[in-house]
């Protein structure tokens, strides 16, 4: 890790790869990846950042992710005997990170799934059942593979009582939505396939669940550390515990709506009858933007040259947006310093990107950020990325592609630490 002062803070500085960031020494646990997640980075960084933190002289009990997604911070800590508390807006999210960090009894998961497939075959579907569905629902999914949806989760909801077991099948559901939809398996953008196929719902469930018994059968540790986990906005929740390390991976200035992402599931589970309302909250929405007044942001000076940067080639909507962004960043990230224990440690997880050629250094922000807070000893290191499921490829129009003869963007990430002395 390269040490950073506050004078060399806007130099544009040549930082190595480290290599010890770039590849795992283990193979990841399958619990990890029991349901997809954008831009989910590997469960290795996590573990390598407790490693890297005890070498610093951080005493480590509480580990927070103030952007948990879908829970591989949250997981690791379990693994490594941490507690935890971690929070997120997105309740596709926290559902699933509940569910990576719970213990779970095999037989007892083998009984339920048997009555989900015995009732599953008696299960009689309402008149006019698909006529009266969510109308995004059906423009997702044909009437036969809704009818077959609706039918196990039905059995999920009425045969499996509220708890850790229901959870982990209804994130078993989850988990199968995108494949059995019309939705183009390789996009992270939600787009049609006009030539995909209708696929065998009931085999897909007993495939997932088969892996996610693996899953559980792989871990021989029983996990005896508190774990918290909320479905709310960091910024607005009160009650946050005193932290030893934090680590997370927030989300980027202009990454795709993550309410349009996650709407199968959350229509699917009830989270809303709208999944546009989940935009509400999200940091960097445009949705959460309308009212920003562009004219009075307070924010640092490496965020206000990103915005004039931008200005020439974006929409005052989508300028809005990105100002906005790095004000609740940075309204975060003070409060990070407030929660964190003295001798305590922020770790970041971030990629810089570009829009229309115009580069978008979010990682020198939030080393600015983070010195303007308080924190000291601040460090970074550059990390290539691999096995992201977010395409590094953009075309001449800078829409995402997996052609890899077009240029290349969110190929590489910076790892940021910051301590409170």
């Amino acid at each position: 890790m390269l040490e950073i002062t506050p004078n060399n803070i806007h130099r544009t500085l040549r930082i190595p790869v480290d290599n010890s960031w770039n590849y795992a020494s283990n193979k990841e646990l399958k619990m990890h990846n029991i349901h997809a997640y954008p831009a989910k980075f590997p469960s290795f960084i996590a573990s390598k950042v407790f490693e890297y933190a005890t070498t610093e002289g951080v005493t480590i009990s509480k580990v927070a992710d103030i952007f948990c997604g879908c829970g591989t911070v949250s997981l690791e800590a379990q693994l490594h005997n941490y507690d935890f508390w971690g929070c997120d807006i997105n309740p596709v999210a926290t559902l699933i990170s509940k569910v990576k960090s719970k213990n779970y009894n095999i037989k007892i998961l083998e009984r339920y799934y048997n009555v989900i497939l015995d009732h599953y075959t008696l299960e009689i579907l309402p008149t006019f059942l698909y006529e009266n569905a969510n109308e995004r629902l059906k423009y997702w999914f044909s009437q036969n593979t809704f009818n077959e949806l609706y039918k196990i989760k039905r059995c999920i909801k009425n045969f499996i009582p509220t708890g850790k077991y229901q959870d982990a099948f209804l994130c078993i559901f989850s988990s199968i939505l995108k494949s059995c939809s019309r939705w183009l398996n390789k996009s992270i953008k939600p787009q049609i396939d006009p030539y995909k196929q209708e696929i065998n719902v009931i085999e897909i469930f007993k495939k997932q669940y088969n892996y996610f018994k693996k899953a559980v059968g792989e871990n021989k540790q029983k996990f005896k550390k508190e774990t918290i986990i909320k479905n709310d906005n960091f910024l607005t929740i009160d009650n946050i515990p005193n932290i030893d390390l934090i680590v997370t991976s927030p989300p980027y200035v202009t990454s795709y709506e993550y309410a349009d992402l996650h709407q199968l599931s959350s229509l699917w589970l009830n989270y809303t009858n709208d999944y546009k309302a989940l935009r509400e909250g999200s940091v960097g929405s445009i949705y959460n933007s309308k009212y920003f007044d562009l004219e009075n942001i307070e924010i640092n000076e490496i965020g206000k040259t990103i915005i004039e940067n931008l200005s020439s080639v974006l929409n005052q909507a989508k300028l809005k947006s990105i100002a906005r962004y790095y004000t609740d960043m940075e309204l975060a990230l003070d409060k990070c310093y407030h929660k964190l224990n003295e001798n305590g440690m922020i770790f970041l997880v971030i990629g810089d990107t570009e829009y229309k050629g115009i580069k978008i250094e979010n990682s020198k922000h939030l080393l600015m950020t983070l010195h303007e807070k308080g924190f000291t000893n601040l460090k970074i290191a550059r990390r290539k990325i691999s096995n992201k499921l977010l395409t590094p490829y953009r075309d001449e129009n800078g829409k995402f592609t997996s052609d890899k003869t077009k240029r290349e963007i969110y190929h590489e990430e910076f790892l940021i630490s910051g301590r409170k002395f």
